[in-house]
């Protein structure tokens, strides 16, 4: 009887591994106090997450304007995505968290005035959580950045600012902030911050131009995160990804820099999600 079941145990353990999927949660929630809220959030756990005891690589996926939390879940199939590149062995297993920067103030920007500080949120609240909540390796090696539109500029914000966190990064149709003086009164008026002091919105404009970050990259933090930078030839935001690309061939900052065929859609994003799991993955591994 006991080799019997030996037996059996044998030939369906295959059939069990075969069948193990990842999970997706979309509503969970946290308290900030930096924004005196609750925050939602959303979470993708490997396959084997809740039967093993490792800790695993953390993806920071970044969402575009109009969406929440839920965008990668729903129209960036990430659940569907992750576990096919997975399974294909094309991506190590990991954890990607999908937080919300769309209730309250849009973006994942500081406000000039100071109140409303979603980028201290996500370093000294959000990350900090999952990171103790979930079983995350810790170190930078093993924390990577990317996000779409909206979240592409978070993900060249988050990146270019703490390049001590992140081993990579990839800005897919990023939202680069402004280009120059005029652009920066364009935006400042669309993102409703027409009543900071010129001195706030300079501080601001330096914070979270992406070409200003780029110019003025210290020599030491050039070589300190991988770049993938991804945009469609019709995307309404080529400009800006093509003179960040221009300013880091200049400064000698290796990065990797891709057009394709493709639009501001989520066609477009959940083929490049494919190639950013393949990218960061090879981040994670040893070399």
């Amino acid at each position: 009887m006991k080799n019997l079941i030996l037996f059996i145990l044998i030939l369906t353990f295959p059939i069990l591994s075969f069948t193990q999927t990842g999970k997706v949660y979309d509503n969970l929630s946290m308290k900030s106090e930096i924004l005196n809220m609750d925050r939602k959030y959303a979470i993708y756990l490997p396959p084997g997450y809740e039967t093993s005891e490792r800790s695993y690589p953390v993806l920071y996926l970044l969402h575009g304007s109009g969406d929440d939390q839920t965008g990668w879940v729903q129209f960036g199939e990430i659940l569907h995505i992750a576990n096919k590149e997975i399974k294909a062995g094309n991506a190590t297993a990991m954890i990607v968290v999908m937080p919300d920067a769309q209730t309250g103030q849009k973006g994942y920007t500081n406000a000039p005035g100071g109140d409303w500080n979603y980028e201290d949120f996500f370093f000294d609240e959000l990350m900090p959580h999952v990171e103790k909540k979930f079983r995350i390796k810790s170190e930078k090696r093993y924390r990577a950045v990317a996000g779409l539109s909206m979240g592409g500029g978070g993900t060249f914000y988050y990146a270019l600012h703490r390049p001590d966190l992140f081993s990579s990064a990839c800005p897919l149709s990023a939202s680069t902030g402004p280009l120059n003086k005029e652009d920066a009164r364009k935006y400042m008026n669309r993102r409703d911050m027409t009543d900071a002091t010129e001195t706030e919105k300079n501080e601001w404009i330096k914070n979270y131009s992406v070409l200003e970050l780029v110019k003025n990259m210290p020599e030491n933090q050039k070589k300190q995160v991988n770049w993938f930078i991804d945009c469609g030839d019709d995307d309404f935001l080529y400009e800006g990804n093509s003179l960040v690309h221009i300013e880091m061939r200049k400064n000698e900052i290796p990065h990797e820099f891709r057009i394709r065929q493709g639009g501001h859609n989520w066609t477009y994003w959940r083929e490049s999600l494919t190639v950013v799991l393949s990218f960061i993955s090879d981040t994670f591994h040893q070399h």
